[in-house]
């Protein structure tokens, strides 16, 4: 994928987010979204080395839309000024564990994994795992690449005080920080401005590789 031409075209759309704009532009941004697709195959076919499950991915069919849905947001932009992509067995990543990876407008690749915004029933059955066997979040926890990599479950909108049904655990228990979590994923950036790889493709699965353990500690308590 021409990286420098997609931060450029996002950069450009930032700052002419209009239909008019977009329209004119539409053949460049075929063109990228073209490449984009060609990069998720790829990295579909590397993650397939590790997770067999990924293996018949549909890479087009990972890719979000770039066109926002903004019945219900007070901001009125039309597109999103970055391209991902979410690689699973489903494209439902409230549900179904799965690798997750962006490219904005400022360069920033982003990219980890897991399951984000559960819904009730998905988030009270990983807390419920986490209680009744915490011997498999605890060996996600001290898998050294994992935390190498991402430091850890990522504690985004972690709850200050521990949720309904588990009030009852002392403030010392061992693992009621991650009971109080309300995502778990991890999640690294890179700025590609800074960083440059010689085979994005390949950096970005190795990372997905390091993430495999949460991922297969989810899909044991969801299945």
């Amino acid at each position: 994928m021409h990286i420098p031409a997609l931060l450029q075209f996002l950069k450009e759309l930032s700052e002419n987010n209009n239909r008019p704009w977009f329209l004119h532009n539409k053949p460049n941004y075929d063109i990228l979204r073209a490449e984009f697709t060609e990069l998720v195959a790829d990295i579909i076919q590397r993650i397939a080395k590790f997770d067999d499950r990924i293996e018949h991915v549909d890479p087009k069919k990972s890719l979000f839309r770039i066109y926002r849905d903004v019945r219900f947001s007070a901001n009125k932009d039309p597109y999103k000024t970055q391209f991902s992509a979410m690689i699973g067995e489903k494209k439902d990543h409230k549900a179904v564990p799965g690798y997750y990876f962006q490219i904005n407008q400022e360069g920033i690749l982003g990219m980890g994994g897991g399951v984000y915004m559960p819904e009730p029933p998905t988030l009270n059955a990983i807390r419920h795992d986490i209680l009744t066997n915490p011997e498999n979040i605890t060996k996600v926890l001290k898998n050294k690449r994992f935390i190498a990599t991402y430091g850890g479950i990522a504690e985004e909108d972690r709850m200050m005080r521990a949720p309904k049904g588990y009030q009852h655990l002392p403030a010392d228990h061992p693992l009621l920080d991650q009971i109080k979590n309300r995502h778990f994923f991890g999640f690294l950036e890179i700025d590609l401005k800074k960083h440059k790889s010689k085979d994005l493709g390949k950096e970005i699965a190795a990372n997905f590789e390091d993430l495999y353990p949460l991922i297969v500690w989810l899909r044991e308590v969801l299945e």
